[in-house]
């Protein structure tokens, strides 16, 4: 199988897909009909040799998803507001955008990094094992990003972003089989891929377990300065392993992916007819998959 350079985005009553610098979202409002933006975004750093780097293009990738991530949430959220809300200042909007990214990103750090940490020394009561204690922080760890996806996939709106999120990968998964991109070849198609964000979050979750395994500090505050510091190499490491996995048929990257997949199954649910049109329009919008098929596949389009 040989995998695309397209990427995508679950959003409110849409898909986001990106292909290279350009981007499209495709909702479908309240009325039935399906609305297309497309964009150009290049990233905050535009240096090509800079954004190849391996590790460092893991971490400029990771806050490009953040930003451009928001920014169509918030585009395909305002469909679905009341007129007055629509007239407000863009330029507040944008304010608002960059402190809810930041907000977001500490709240994260906090509840997944810091808080499994402080969790874990209170073991210290029953163990002086620092490896011990390391691997309860992990566990931890887990339990609480497992815990987050379950509470949230309980919740009606995250379910129907959890279907277009299904309806992202099945587009994917079909231009990567080499099938024409049809509704009926998008629903049969499966909703895990192995470029997931679900599974790029699971792994950062396992590589952090290692780094800190390896990575001692006696200070208990320096220990926490460090585990900040070196959370962007850990996003890194995580996205080269994404990277790999998207288009490596190993059996080793293969069984590493499977966590990963496997926790997709919450993330993802299974969309209807109309959200694979609309994840259809969005990918037709930045990728030409009929040149692709042909490249790839030898595909010859009906006539």
């Amino acid at each position: 199988m040989k995998s695309s350079n397209i990427g995508g985005q679950a959003v409110m009553e849409g898909v986001m897909m990106r292909n290279a610098d350009k981007y499209a979202v495709a909702v479908r409002k309240t009325d039935g009909e399906i609305v297309v933006k497309t964009e150009e975004y290049k990233g905050i750093v535009q240096n090509k040799k800079i954004r190849s780097l391996p590790i460092i293009r893991g971490v400029f990738s990771f806050i490009d998803s953040m930003v451009l991530g928001m920014s169509t949430l918030t585009y395909s959220a305002s469909f679905f507001m009341d007129e007055e809300e629509e007239e407000k200042d863009e330029k507040k909007e944008s304010v608002m955008m960059g402190l809810t990214i930041a907000c977001s990103v500490v709240m994260a750090v906090a509840i997944f990094m810091i808080l499994p940490y402080f969790l874990s020394q209170l073991f210290r009561k029953f163990t002086d094992s620092t490896t011990l204690i390391t691997l309860l922080e992990g566990a931890v760890r887990l339990v609480i990003f497992f815990g987050y996806i379950l509470l949230i996939s309980r919740m009606k709106d995250i379910q129907r972003v959890f279907m277009y999120h299904g309806a992202e990968h099945k587009c994917i998964n079909c231009i990567e089989h080499g099938m024409e991109l049809n509704v009926e070849n998008v629903l049969k198609s499966s909703r895990l891929h192995k470029r997931c964000g679900t599974s790029f979050l699971f792994i950062v979750m396992i590589v952090s377990i290692i780094f800190f395994l390896f990575i001692r500090i006696e200070s208990p505050i320096w220990r926490v300065v460090f585990r900040l510091l070196l959370i962007p190499v850990i996003a890194g490491v995580s996205f080269e392993f994404i990277r790999l996995a998207g288009k490596s048929e190993n059996k080793l990257v293969i069984f590493l992916s499977k966590p990963g997949m496997m926790l997709q199954k919450l993330t993802t649910r299974e969309p209807d007819a109309s959200m694979a049109e609309v994840a259809i329009a969005s990918v037709e919008a930045v990728f030409d998959w009929r040149a692709y098929l042909k490249e790839n596949f030898g595909w010859q389009e009906k006539v």
